[in-house]
């Protein structure tokens, strides 16, 4: 998947441990791509070449249901959504229309992906990740498909309250910028 963000030029996501992961880690000399496998740390270390640094630990997640329904955002907050075909991304812009909170999903045949769901640390604690989180199980087209995210050690805990578990270890690696 080609991101083109400013941590992520592109990443590679791998359901288990195979000759592709391991013959495109010897490929790859450029930083800001990624690998990522649904599997330990160990494992994905295993198949990388030294110049690959392994990033903080990682969750894949289910959730049954997504839910709660959010609490009105603070005063001045305001929520926009914005989709392009199976993809919406949700903003939270806060009373000085700086970026509060963002995040967004895509969706397929059979599942609901949320990424990238983060909040701005000067607007932590106010409800505004929950509330991207319920904007974006609103889009789904089917309730059907399961909805799937990644989080971080930090994140865990609060896809937990919200009712999701874990899948699986996700490990990722990139290789750092002082690398080529």
């Amino acid at each position: 998947m080609d991101t083109h963000s400013e941590k992520e030029t592109r990443r590679w996501v791998f359901p288990q441990l195979c000759d592709g992961l391991r013959e495109l880690a010897h490929e790859l000399t450029a930083p800001r791509h990624y690998l990522k496998l649904c599997g330990t740390d160990e494992a994905l270390r295993s198949a990388l070449p030294a110049r690959w640094e392994l990033q903080p630990a990682n969750y894949f997640m289910t959730a049954v249901a997504v839910g709660p329904d959010p609490k009105p955002l603070p005063d001045g907050y305001r929520m926009e959504l914005h989709r392009t075909g199976p993809v919406t991304r949700a903003c939270v812009l806060a009373p000085d229309g700086g970026l509060a909170a963002s995040g967004c999903a895509a969706e397929t045949a059979e599942v609901f992906i949320y990424d990238r769901i983060e909040t701005d640390p000067d607007h932590r604690r106010k409800g505004l990740g929950i509330a991207v989180m319920s904007a974006l199980g609103a889009a789904r087209t089917s309730l059907a498909n399961r909805p799937l995210l990644v989080a971080t050690a930090d994140g865990r805990g609060l896809y937990a309250n919200l009712g999701w578990t874990v899948l699986a270890p996700f490990a990722a690696a990139t290789i750092p910028e002082t690398e080529r």
